[in-house]
């Protein structure tokens, strides 16, 4: 009976370590299955580029009345001919969830079509939800290109 009773705790110790050997394995495999899903999800980091100025093209590229979204970095900047011949350059990033706004000539507003937020051609925010202003930039015209830079 001796022998009986020495096999069983020999038995549950073997049953433990397959028991644990499985359980580490699929936790393995559940690690190395999700953490490249997640990895994939997951947008990756991008390097804030530093501008200080930009050429946005011809000053015959913005018609009167008409305004153009260039690139400034990362982010978008919208230039805006206005009726009175001068040149604005404000953030296209809305203040209040970040979309991407547009010149509506008829109106001559800076609307957001997200959320309907609205602002004046100087950026300052007229109605809608944005918290604050557009962010300004500076144009200055040399040898009839359109130059675009960070107001101080």
């Amino acid at each position: 009976m001796d022998q009986i009773g020495s096999n069983k705790p020999e038995k549950k110790d073997r049953r433990d370590f397959l028991k644990f050997l499985l359980s580490l394995g699929l936790t393995g495999f559940g690690v190395a299955t999700i953490y490249p899903v997640i990895s994939f999800l997951k947008p990756p980091k991008q390097a804030e580029v530093e501008v200080n100025s930009v050429v946005a093209g011809k000053l015959d590229d913005i018609k009167t009345g008409e305004s153009k979204i260039i690139r400034f970095g990362n982010k978008p900047v919208i230039i805006i001919h206005t009726e009175d011949d001068k040149f604005r350059a404000l953030s296209a990033t809305c203040t209040h969830l970040d979309c991407t706004v547009q010149y509506k000539k008829d109106e001559k507003i800076i609307w957001c079509a997200c959320h309907n937020g609205k602002y004046d051609l100087y950026g300052k925010n007229i109605s809608g939800p944005p918290p604050r202003p557009l962010d300004k930039f500076k144009v200055v015209i040399k040898n009839d290109e359109l130059i675009v830079s960070k107001e101080a």
